[in-house]
């Protein structure tokens, strides 16, 4: 019988590990915490604006578009999350799979809304328009984690790793109004200029096709 030489296999055990961990996705900020660099506004660019690490969402509709170098600001699957805080009677909202607008609400992409105590009945972490929540998962004033997560054609979004949303996109969906599983990059919503809403630690983790 063959000897089999044990330091060969373990080096190649050892190989074939540290390539897994190599590859293994890995988190990626997409704000600095200091300048909005990477980012791109249209107009109300003033509703805008960096604070104490945070992103200060407050004015007229706007929205803020990642314009960064990460991903080439096109992600397909991910996992995406901020640290989110809330101030009573406030709207926003977090885009995915949408490109950059000069004005209005995105006409591409997915809304996972932001608002806690707003007029609104449909709270945070909701699919907006899809699959929408009425539970209120945490309060205003109160820093939380909210989690966007897509894999194909599954999405699921978290509030502090508890998931409100699990969603399938059915084979025969109409994609005439743009809420169609596709690529893109992330948008920051301001809603009105009674809505005050703090972002923070914009993490970003692409996953494999």
């Amino acid at each position: 019988m063959k000897k089999i030489n044990t330091s060969a296999v373990l080096i190649l055990l050892i190989s074939v590990g540290f390539s897994f961990i190599a590859k293994k996705p890995k988190w990626i900020s997409l704000f600095d915490g200091k300048t909005l660099n990477g980012w791109k506004v249209g107009e109300n660019a003033s509703s805008f604006k960096v604070e104490d690490g945070a992103i200060v969402v407050n004015g007229p509709v706007g929205h803020l578009f990642y314009d960064g170098i990460v991903g080439n600001h096109n992600f397909k699957n991910f996992e995406f999350k901020a640290q989110v805080m809330t101030t009573p009677g406030s709207n926003s909202g977090l885009y995915f799979h949408t490109k950059y607008q000069e004005k209005s609400w995105p006409s591409i992409g997915f809304e996972v809304q932001v608002n806690n105590s707003h007029t609104d009945w449909k709270r945070t972490a909701s699919l907006y328009n899809i699959q929408d929540v009425k539970e209120v998962f945490v309060d205003d004033n109160v820093w939380f984690t909210e989690t966007i997560i897509v894999q194909g054609k599954h999405i699921i979004t978290k509030i502090n790793d508890k998931v409100v949303v699990n969603y399938t996109e059915p084979e025969d969906i109409d994609p005439s109004n743009g809420r169609k599983i596709g690529s893109g990059t992330f948008a920051i919503q301001a809603h009105d200029p009674k809505s005050k809403v703090y972002v923070k630690d914009i993490m970003v983790k692409i996953l494999p096709d």
